[in-house]
């Protein structure tokens, strides 16, 4: 595994929770383990916000959660660590979640004819739905005319390649 720099801890936070959770999951690495007390002054962020994104980067297992009774109070104190080992996992699990989504657009693309009317505002349509709407554009009522969509069956095939290739 290749060590989880400070940018992809970042883009990986900004991912799941924006801003906010860079915020955390820093403090948090600098802190090593804290309570969500702890890691107020770190972030200057409100108690309330600081715990939804420690439970967000929970969900994906981003940090970890231990907790214990304090003797006193009767209050629960969690505590709450960085999982550097999961970040890998996370970022392989969106890889093959976007693969996916390519894959499917590419085949859709492949498999279809499409027709446009070339106005910004508007959508390209495949030819089935072309003959049904007797070639007239359902949005702006122009004629529609052949699309080629290489360029974009090409941008995809090079997107999943690359992806596949672990450059992404």
């Amino acid at each position: 595994m290749a060590a989880i720099t400070d940018e992809i801890l970042s883009k990986v936070a900004k991912v799941i929770g924006g801003e906010d959770a860079v915020k955390v999951l820093m403090a948090l690495k600098e802190l090593k383990e804290a309570t969500d007390d702890q890691l107020l002054p770190k972030t200057e962020m409100k108690l309330n916000d600081i715990r939804k994104m420690l439970f967000k980067l929970h969900n994906h297992s981003i940090v970890q959660c231990n907790s214990s009774r304090d003797k006193d109070t009767g209050w629960f104190i969690f505590r709450w660590r960085l999982q550097p080992d999961q970040v890998e996992g996370f970022i392989n699990n969106q890889k093959r979640r976007i693969l996916k989504i390519l894959k499917s657009r590419l085949e859709y693309e492949e498999k279809n004819e499409f027709y446009y009317c070339y106005m910004p505002e508007c959508s390209k349509i495949t030819f089935d739905d072309a003959v049904e709407l007797i070639f007239r554009c359902p949005t702006c009522g122009k004629a529609l005319q052949h699309y080629d969509n290489g360029a974009m069956v090409k941008a995809l095939a090079d997107k999943i390649e690359q992806l596949e290739g672990g450059k992404g």
